[in-house]
């Protein structure tokens, strides 16, 4: 399996995956479906069908151009999110499949919208699984609660997907990276695993290169919002339990200005 990251608008990404044996692609939130579509075409693969994380424009937009360019493909997006373009409703648990060996798992991740879908990815050949998080995870972040409640992402974060495999690749919707880290050593200043992140990431973003993937692993060393059971943030922020605390969290980043 091979993932490609391209870049659209401002600070989003959409994703290619590709099944190397057969050149069959998946590809994640294309909101600009030509760039998407040029993409595809230079790694040499053809698009099978579409993964949208949410609703909002700036991830399901490009669903019904991708409809008009490429004809029959099917567009998965949750059941509660009324995606727009949607030929295939999707709810937790749902598998599908790319190729011969890309195992693909929808995982219900709510709280930024009703019902956003994350995509757990695996290989039969045994590589690191992967996981696309559209705007519930971010890198050292999470999405705002547009449509949902503290306890909801404490349940996406902290349970669903700090389940999975410590490896796993985290590919998310937006390049909020760096920002997010300077963020996080307000909540937890002396964190070295977050000043050695926010160092490489800078680095990262002065070479215009992506700071995406990163790992479950690394969330739970340097994401606030994946660290809220920790007693210390807890104590410092006042709060008597994890999800008083994210709650807490999320107040502070909504208001916070960098």
């Amino acid at each position: 399996m091979e993932i490609f990251h391209v870049p659209c608008l401002q600070d989003n990404y959409s994703y290619l995956i590709i099944d190397e044996s057969t050149g069959d692609a998946a590809v994640v939130d294309p909101v600009d479906p030509e760039k998407v579509i040029i993409s595809a075409q230079q790694h040499g693969a053809n698009i099978k069908f579409v993964l949208t994380t949410h609703h909002h424009w700036d991830h399901a937009g490009g669903n019904e151009k991708m409809k008009e360019l490429v004809p029959g493909i099917k567009v998965y997006g949750g059941s509660l999110d009324k995606v727009k373009g949607c030929t295939n409703e999707v709810d937790n648990g749902d598998k599908l499949s790319l190729g011969h060996g890309v195992n693909i798992l929808a995982l219900h991740t709510p709280c930024h919208t009703k019902g956003h879908i994350s995509y757990y990815v695996t290989c039969k050949d045994g590589e690191n699984p992967t996981v696309f998080t559209g705007d519930t995870l971010f890198v050292a972040g999470c999405g705002k609660f547009f449509e949902g409640t503290a306890e909801q992402m404490h349940q996406s974060l902290c349970v669903t997907l700090a389940s999975l495999p410590k490896p796993t690749q985290v590919y998310c919707g937006h390049e909020y990276t760096v920002k997010n880290l300077e963020f996080a050593l307000t909540v937890e200043p002396n964190n070295e695993k977050i000043q050695q992140k926010l160092s490489w990431a800078c680095q990262q973003r002065q070479e215009n290169l992506p700071t995406i993937p990163s790992t479950i692993e690394e969330e739970l060393e340097t994401n606030p919002f994946m660290r809220v059971d920790n007693p210390e943030i807890q104590e410092k922020l006042g709060c008597k339990s994890p999800i008083d605390t994210l709650r807490e969290i999320r107040n502070k980043k909504d208001q916070w200005r960098g």
